[in-house]
């Protein structure tokens, strides 16, 4: 790319560690941001200030950024392509890539990609802690910490890169073609930006799109609409399922993990010995197992991590126990069908925290749940409370209450908690409105929770910062 015109449309995290991967190959470089000079943040401001070389222009995204000798246009993964620099692009024949499809190109070593609509994050983390397990240099990145073009000049031939990839990261990818592809899930979720379920159903096949016959792609068998994708890919094809036997893949049989292939079964442990809880958890497990052995991880290693990784942070994150009550964060709920299966975890009742951005989510399946789940009550915030509290109307559910915080969420929710019961965070919403992301909704929850003071193991608490 040296010496030619390259367009990022987007600054953030991504948009930077991009453009440095550019900036070393010695192109034009302009950034194009929504936001003026002065809305950016401390970073943002910090890395132009550092890149001077860099031209950045800001408050909108007028069409005439892009040239006709503009050679390529990278965009952040969350700016739609209805824009009008993109339209242009589109018109004139200029390429319209994402910084996964940039970094990509760079990556020598193999790449094991992880999509889905829920899941993403606890797969990818668990998947890399099996590699590393493995005794190989692995980066974990993408979606979850760091963007990959930020990790490209640490790697080398026998780096094994696991990247958590979302919906808009895979949608403007041409030639990305990892070694290893997983997809997960595929329940209806941004749709405020892909517009029909079948575009977001797109998005996610990309990931294996361009794979050979000598990669694989791994695919829920539990699913239906990742199942119904299994005859569109050209390399080898895996299953996982919880429910029944797979002819190659992982599954469960008499209460153990079992991987299978060319006609052979390998005991990996039992599931109860799976430290991080829930069924969705599970598939979670089948996934990464398989993704490792697949990747040549040894079953003890692989066994070894199942039973003694913990989780991450914002999803079914334990935060305490006051009064008998338990205080669980999944912030990273956020979407109907995550939340669904939090509430799958718990058998006890249940008081809920929910509601959010709106991202024109059919809240229908989830208010019909609550009784079959023990939800007692539903504590509404955010942009969607009325629409979801119509919801639960229609559906004959009339147990809930309205906040205008999440600190004032958590107290009503500990008002009403009885012992032995779970307080849930798990928003089925995005967190964007009333947070900066699902990560500070995830901690402020936590702080609201600390702050609630009582007793723990046997002293006196006055509150506590997470």
């Amino acid at each position: 790319m040296a010496g030619k015109q390259v367009l990022v449309i987007g600054l953030a995290r991504s948009g930077m560690a991009g453009s440095l991967l550019l900036a070393a190959e010695g192109a034009q470089i302009t950034i194009n941001d929504k936001r003026d000079l002065h809305q950016l943040n401390a970073e943002e401001k910090a890395f132009l200030q550092a890149n001077s070389a860099i031209r950045f222009i800001g408050g909108g995204h007028p069409a005439d950024l892009v040239e006709p000798k503009t050679a390529l246009v990278v965009k952040n993964p969350g700016v739609p392509l209805n824009l009008p620099p993109l339209k242009r692009a589109m018109e004139l024949g200029i390429p319209i890539i994402t910084e996964v499809e940039l970094a990509a190109r760079k990556i020598k070593g193999p790449i094991v990609a992880i999509t889905g609509t829920n899941g993403k994050t606890t797969t990818t983390a668990l998947t890399g802690e099996m590699y590393q397990a493995g005794g190989l240099k692995t980066f974990v990145a993408g979606n979850i910490g760091l963007p990959l073009s930020a990790v490209t000049n640490q790697l080398t031939e026998d780096t094994v890169v696991v990247a958590e990839l979302s919906s808009f990261q895979l949608e403007s990818t041409i030639n990305f073609s990892p070694r290893l592809a997983a997809i997960l899930n595929i329940t209806p979720d941004h749709l405020d930006y892909h517009g029909t379920f079948e575009a977001y159903r797109a998005a996610k096949a990309k990931i294996f799109a361009n794979q050979s016959e000598n990669d694989a792609v791994i695919l829920n068998a539990d699913d239906p609409e990742t199942y119904n994708l299994r005859h569109l890919p050209v390399c080898r094809i895996y299953f996982f399922s919880r429910k029944k036997v797979v002819e190659r893949g992982a599954y469960v049989r008499d209460s153990m993990i079992v991987l299978r292939d060319n006609g052979c079964d390998y005991a990996v442990c039992p599931v109860e010995k799976v430290a991080i809880p829930g069924v969705h958890n599970l598939e979670n497990a089948l996934a990464a197992a398989l993704l490792a052995w697949l990747g040549g991880v040894s079953i003890e290693k692989i066994a070894h991590v199942l039973q003694t990784f913990a989780g991450v942070p914002h999803r079914l994150e334990h935060v305490r126990t006051l009064n008998g009550i338990d205080y669980i964060n999944d912030s990273k709920g956020t979407n109907v069908d995550a939340t669904l299966k939090a509430l799958a975890a718990f058998k006890q009742r249940k008081i809920l925290i929910a509601g959010g951005y709106e991202k024109g989510a059919d809240f229908t399946p989830l208010v019909q749940a609550l009784h079959d789940y023990n939800v007692g009550h539903v504590i509404v915030m955010g942009q969607v409370a009325q629409r979801l509290s119509a919801a639960m109307e229609a559906a004959g559910y009339q147990e809930y209450t309205f906040a205008k915080s999440l600190e004032e969420a958590v107290k009503l929710a500990a008002a009403r908690a009885q012992q032995g019961e779970v307080v849930l965070l798990s928003p089925a919403c995005a967190s964007w409105g009333m947070f900066k992301n699902y990560e500070q909704r995830g901690e402020l929850f936590k702080k609201a929770v600390w702050a609630l003071g009582g007793q723990e193991n046997g002293r006196e608490i006055a509150g506590k910062n997470s």
